[in-house]
């Protein structure tokens, strides 16, 4: 079994990265394999709106976002780790889910797999530091529907 993380913290070493880490290691230590990515140190570009991937389904910006497409391909498992901000998921995690706009094309559009197709789970990881119960709640549902385009059940 494959494990990717996906980190979108901006800040190395903080909670979030925390959190990702000490996930990753208790599936490593259980026999997976696993892979982090963290977003901020990618040089990629946000979605153009283009309609480069409206006909293929495939995204024809050529950045760092290649690796992330393939990574999640492959992953048996996808970890999503993010502060809040705002209420919300930080840009790094925005930008990167924007850009599989050209996997909801392949789905929706075209009706074809995004993703080889195989039971895939996936699990949210976040921090804030505000007390409030709801904060959570925009963040989640973003990551919700990023996994459902990736047939990525949410545990």
């Amino acid at each position: 079994m494959k494990i990717l993380g996906i980190s979108g913290s901006p800040r190395k070493g903080g909670n979030t990265d925390t959190l990702l880490d000490k996930a990753l290691e208790g599936a490593q230590s259980a026999g997976a394999r696993v892979e982090k990515i963290a977003l901020n140190d990618l040089n990629f570009k946000p979605c153009q709106e283009c309609g480069g991937c409206d006909e293929t389904g495939i995204c024809v910006i050529d950045d760092d976002m290649q690796l992330v497409y393939r990574s999640l391909n492959s992953a048996d498992a996808v970890i999503v780790a993010s502060p809040i901000f705002f209420g919300s998921v930080t840009a790094q995690v925005k930008m990167m889910i924007d850009r599989l706009q050209s996997l909801w094309v392949l789905k929706y559009v075209l009706r074809k797999a995004a993703t080889a197709r195989r039971k895939r789970k996936g699990i949210f990881l976040c921090v804030s530091a505000a007390r409030k119960k709801r904060f959570f709640e925009n963040a989640k549902s973003i990551i919700k529907i990023f996994f459902a385009t990736l047939d990525i059940k949410y545990a």
